[in-house]
């Protein structure tokens, strides 16, 4: 029996994860959406490229969640996008009531899944799903960390001229402006970027990876990123469902890791069939350790206006 991954919403980065699940062949892949039509013509188009591709399950789309029932995995994409001059914090209430709804009916019919969130403001949305399904803390992840370490790790190759493959990064913090690229654990084939590149330059790689949802934004003016979020989250699923125990930047619910209690903050994971298997802890500098705690106070802020909301 084939494993199953929902995916709530059937927009950009929704039909992009079921196409990177599928094309991977991780699951049969189920695209939900409100808008009637849309999920079930994605999922059709989708399924109907197997042959091409060369991939074998199915994707189909609906309208309600009884079709995902026992699902393994539940990304949930569902949401406003941004727009220009709009900030995360400005999606905050909307998207609130967009991932109860899902995590209500997901958690209904999938009491087993683990829930990968993407909907932004990404943090805060993680702990909403994760106090409405009230899952333990290790089936509710949020994706942030492997997008933003996507984004450095694709902007030093390209400054180095290198494989992206040869280049490890460690992003911590909250998904957003506030995010904390850790320079100093983040190399090239194990050489020091301090060694590769100008101070003054990293901290302009830095600034960009920081700013990296905005300036997409700001170029496609109506929407958001959607090809870069989707794989992220399918990485994710992929080390899920294959058990790989990959050690990904993700967004977990810390219970004093860090020096952090109670919030969704971006640290490394290892993920495995259970979801989060463990939260590695980095010693960090001061200045570092001020950084990320800033960032979560940016979380905590967010968090404060959802409880008055449940």
């Amino acid at each position: 029996m084939r494993n199953k991954i929902t995916v709530v919403g059937a927009g950009n980065v929704g039909a992009n994860c079921a196409m990177w699940a599928a094309g991977k062949e991780l699951a049969d892949v189920v695209l939900v959406d409100v808008v009637e039509g849309v999920p079930q013509g994605k999922g059709l188009d989708l399924l109907q490229a197997g042959p091409v591709v060369g991939y074998d399950v199915a994707v189909t789309g609906a309208n309600d969640y009884e079709p995902t029932a026992n699902s393994d995995i539940v990304i949930i994409t569902a949401g406003f996008p941004r727009k220009p001059g709009m900030s995360r914090d400005d999606l905050l209430l909307a998207n609130y009531e967009v991932v109860k709804t899902a995590t209500e009916q997901s958690a209904k019919y999938s009491p087993n899944a683990i829930i990968i969130v993407v909907t932004n403001p990404l943090d805060a949305m993680c702990q909403t799903a994760y106090m409405v399904s009230k899952f333990p803390r290790h089936r509710v992840i949020g994706m942030a960390g492997v997008l933003d370490t996507a984004r450095f790790r694709a902007f030093i190759a390209r400054e180095l001229k290198v494989s992206v493959e040869n280049v490890t990064a460690v992003v911590l913090g909250g998904h957003g402006d506030t995010m904390v690229p850790l320079v100093r654990l983040s190399n090239v084939a194990g050489i020091p970027l301090t060694e590769l590149i100008s101070e003054e330059r990293l901290k302009q790689i830095v600034e960009r990876t920081q700013n990296g949802g905005a300036e997409i934004v700001k170029h496609l003016k109506t929407g958001s990123a959607y090809y870069a979020p989707s794989a992220a989250a399918v990485e994710m699923a992929e080390s899920i469902l294959k058990d790989k125990k990959k050690v990904l930047p993700c967004a977990a619910y810390l219970e004093g890791e860090y020096g952090i209690n109670g919030l969704f903050v971006g640290v490394p994971c290892k993920l495995g069939a259970g979801g989060i298997e463990k939260i590695y802890e980095i010693k960090l500098s001061a200045e570092e350790t001020a950084a990320l705690h800033k960032s979560a106070a940016a979380v905590q802020e967010l968090v404060d206006v959802i409880k008055k909301k449940m």
